[in-house]
């Protein structure tokens, strides 16, 4: 009996262990902090939804040019709380603080128009600059996030 519960804790380490080495191995080769993210909202429906955890790959100023239409990117907005995930329809250049930008009009699929304007410190411009762009979706694993979402709207976390 007592070597029992040696044997589980034993691969409840090693599950952990093996969990932490993926996330941080997917860090590494996908070069973003958050590559496995759950999805909180149904803006992308029927290509995500609720629950559904996508894999992102890192995408800043120098890799900006990879983004085409119809590809899906994360981008912070201020004064948002989550990152958004929403289609890229239209890629145009701005010019902000003197220097040309990438920008990428977005909106989710379920959504019926574009994202409001992009706040930036030379005032609002009607696509996401390229530089507030953190990372393109690769991939998505339906549902596997549900639970973990759940729990945390019970715990009042998210």
């Amino acid at each position: 009996m007592e070597e029992s519960w040696k044997k589980d804790v034993a691969w409840i380490l090693i599950a952990l262990i093996a969990v932490f080495a993926l996330q941080f191995g997917l860090k590494v080769i996908l070069h973003t902090e958050s590559p496995l993210v759950i999805v909180v909202s149904g803006s992308m429906e029927p290509v995500f939804y609720r629950g559904d955890v996508v894999l992102l790959k890192g995408i800043d100023e120098n890799n900006a040019d990879e983004i085409k239409v119809g590809d899906v990117i994360v981008y912070k907005r201020p004064g948002y709380e989550y990152p958004i995930i929403h289609r890229v329809r239209e890629i145009k250049t701005v010019k902000l603080g003197g220097k040309e930008e990438l920008c990428f009009v977005t909106w989710g699929d379920n959504n019926w128009a574009p994202d409001p304007d992009y706040p930036t410190p030379y005032g609002l411009i009607p696509c996401v600059p390229a530089y507030a762009v953190e990372d393109k979706a690769l991939l998505v694993f339906p549902k596997i996030g549900l639970i973990p979402l759940e729990i945390r709207e019970m715990l009042g976390l998210g």
